[in-house]
């Protein structure tokens, strides 16, 4: 299996995605010039991504009712992450239930680690069900995104048919992408010289 990332996400740094994964699963789809990207596009595509980003064995096989469980959990936290950047009341049910099912499928047991930096508190996720445990791990990251301090950072990439969120380090930033801003630049300067 060929685990080397196709060559646009090499160049991709979208901030927050370091910190928060969930907002780099709602990243998985995004447009760039030539059309929408899905990096969740079937079961091995997404179980790919769940293991590059360690929430998932390797060995673990995910089928297509699973798979298609993650691309609900992205629609939902997409939605929801609308809401909040929006200040608005998500409406009740579809995407706080899909969320909220998530969590509970497999949660984890709150555990004390203990290494050389110190104690730390360490929830071992459910193992009996990996990837429900991927999903639940997923589900309590977007909920630590909505509900903690970083949240009034989060943003909508402003340029045109992105789709991609991020979190915001200053008040004007309105790109997730060095790309996507000089993207939108070029295409006010293409416009700017029709114009004339």
């Amino acid at each position: 299996m060929d685990h080397e990332a196709p060559h646009y996400l090499h160049h991709l740094h979208v901030p927050g995605e370091e910190r928060f994964v969930s907002l780099a699963l709602v990243n998985t789809r995004f447009a760039l010039s030539h059309g929408p990207v899905d990096l969740l596009d079937g079961a091995e595509a997404a179980h790919l991504w769940l293991v590059r980003h360690e929430l998932l064995p390797d060995r673990v096989a995910l089928n297509g009712r699973q798979a298609g469980r993650l691309l609900g959990l992205r629609e939902a936290s997409r939605a929801l992450f609308e809401a909040r950047a929006a200040g608005a009341v998500p409406p009740p049910g579809e995407s706080l239930d899909t969320l909220n099912s998530a969590l509970g499928a497999a949660p984890s047991t709150p555990r004390l680690a203990w290494t050389a930096d110190g104690p730390r508190r360490a929830d071992e996720p459910d193992t009996g069900n990996p990837a429900a445990a991927a999903l639940s791990l997923l589900a309590e990251d977007a909920t630590e995104l909505l509900t903690g301090a970083e949240a009034e950072q989060l943003t909508e990439c402003a340029a045109q048919g992105c789709a991609r969120w991020f979190l915001r380090s200053h008040a004007a930033r309105r790109w997730c992408t060095t790309k996507c801003g000089n993207r939108v630049r070029a295409a006010r300067a293409y416009a700017a010289r029709k114009g004339r």
